[in-house]
């Protein structure tokens, strides 16, 4: 398999596929391909695995993409502005936001993982419910915005906005604590509280949240009165 990410803030990946190989999506994220790709949509991991993806806003259904009669290619893209990470996985175990998952090799598993704190889910903008991914090959996750990429040592912390947190190794703890005092909380301008990640591992953030940018063009959406007149 070989790949190719194109665009800036736009992006989308093409991936290039060897006769025999193949690429599971989730439905509605191929933006074009060859006339020799063949898709086949099923229920990857069996129906539980499939309601558990329900669980967490994605579709219960996988497209699989294989090409007939020699190579072939099948390109995808997120649904809002950003870019495209790429994920190696080698048998360990990568926790991501819901709703970040483009597509993956075939050895890729995809399960729910829930936060181990209930503030944590309560108000860490994720929910209690996040995506988890193992098994080996690679992943491509969607961002919003921009990506920073940190790899945490031993006990460091980092302290982000809610929302920002495309996902993390699962060696990494996930808390939440307070924005700060009283005066911070209330005229900070950041919110109530930050997520915690603490190492050791690896951390992928992405410089805007879907809510963000929704509440940003709001005001300029046309209101069901003025679409009226």
């Amino acid at each position: 398999m070989h790949y190719e990410i194109t665009g800036d803030n736009l992006q989308m990946v093409t991936i290039r596929l060897a006769p025999g190989e193949s690429v599971c999506a989730e439905a509605g994220a191929m933006v074009n391909m060859s006339g020799n790709m063949k898709m086949t949509t099923n229920v990857k991991g069996g129906l539980f695995k499939g309601l558990k993806r329900v669980v967490t806003g994605e579709s219960l259904f996988m497209t699989e993409f294989t090409p007939e009669k020699g190579e072939g290619f099948v390109a995808f893209a997120g649904n809002v502005p950003g870019k495209i990470f790429t994920l190696d996985l080698d048998g360990r175990e990568f926790i991501a936001q819901k709703d970040a998952f483009l597509c993956s090799e075939p050895g890729i598993d995809l399960d729910i993982a829930f936060t181990k704190k209930l503030r944590a889910g309560a108000f860490g903008g994720e929910g209690f419910i996040l995506q988890r991914l193992s098994g080996s090959g690679k992943a491509f996750l969607h961002c919003c915005g921009d990506i920073k990429e940190m790899m945490l040592g031993e006990g460091e912390v980092i302290r982000v906005e809610t929302g920002l947190v495309v996902g993390f190794d699962s060696t990494v703890d996930y808390s939440i604590a307070l924005a700060g005092g009283v005066k911070t909380v209330l005229f900070g301008g950041e919110g109530l509280f930050l997520t915690t990640l603490t190492g050791p591992g690896r951390v992928i953030l992405q410089s805007m949240d879907l809510a963000k940018l929704a509440s940003a063009l709001s005001p300029f959406l046309p209101t069901q009165n003025s679409s009226g007149r």
